[in-house]
């Protein structure tokens, strides 16, 4: 059973149906785990515990569903982990403190599913279409988690054929992708000028439309395609992006660059996170 399906799992046998009734410190309760806040340096949680006991240790903060996702976090490590201590940057994928990546990553997935789990997730994107970020703030504060979170989150679900991208200045940090979107596409490694990321990076607004393929994407023959391109300000310096592949033909496309081309930066797929 895959972390997520582990987390999803818990949220079935509470009997939960709504996102309000996701109660992230009764279920560390109910695993054994005692959820404590404290003014922590270096890092956003930790982790120890000896044999059925153990204790979280949760960095306090005002971002909104920082805390939240840390704690579900710290319950993945807790789960699929024991016996293991932490001291985790839960907040960031791409400056993660902890030595091993693997374990992170499963600890991420894991708290993406408890937090937002798919039964309750999917029928609020269905409802929508193509989401734009007055959707995913909307989301957001419905599941009390970050709207980076809740970005990534749109990938990791798989109803849409969109990408999930954060640039730091004009330089890309992050990415993840529906299952679907095939690897070929693969969103270039500084901001175009022309993009609607690059407007808001510089001033600031939020804003969306169909754009030229060939903005996001270097491939061959990108010129003969549109994207709907959904950008706005995340933390200071950064910017979200959302890109949904409109045309049916880039989902059938056949690839032309190397899945080396994705290793060139640390966070990749359709995996977590934190957000």
């Amino acid at each position: 059973m895959s972390p997520g399906e582990r987390a999803e799992s818990l949220v079935a046998e509470f009997g939960i149906t709504s996102p309000a009734e996701l109660d992230i410190v009764a279920f560390a309760y109910d695993a054994g785990l005692e959820v404590v806040f404290d003014d922590l340096e270096g890092c956003d949680a930790t982790l120890v515990g000896f044999k059925n006991r153990g204790i979280a240790t949760i960095r306090r903060s005002d971002v909104a569903g920082r805390e939240r996702f840390s704690i579900g976090h710290e319950m993945g490590h807790w789960e699929m982990h024991r016996g293991k201590s932490f001291r985790c940057r839960v907040d960031d994928p791409s400056d993660n403190l902890a030595s091993d990546r693997a374990l992170e990553k499963h600890a991420d997935e894991y708290a993406a599913h408890l937090l937002m789990p798919r039964p309750l997730l999917m029928p609020m994107v269905k409802s929508v279409g193509k989401p734009a970020f007055r959707h995913v703030n909307e989301f957001a504060e419905v599941f009390r988690t970050s709207r980076t979170a809740m970005c990534i989150r749109l990938a990791q679900i798989d109803t849409l054929p969109v990408i999930a991208a954060c640039y730091w200045g004009s330089a890309l940090r992050w990415v993840a992708r529906a299952p679907d979107v095939p690897k070929k596409w693969f969103v270039k490694s500084k901001l175009d000028d022309d993009s609607l990321a690059f407007d808001v990076l510089k001033h600031g607004k939020e804003s969306q439309g169909k754009q030229p393929a060939e903005v996001w994407f270097d491939n061959d023959g990108v010129d003969e395609y549109e994207v709907l391109e959904c950008s706005a300000r995340g933390r200071e310096g950064e910017v979200l992006v959302l890109i949904y592949l409109t045309d049916i033909e880039m989902m059938t496309a056949r690839s032309n660059r190397s899945r080396d081309d994705e290793r060139s930066f640390g966070f990749r797929g359709s995996a977590s996170r934190r957000w």
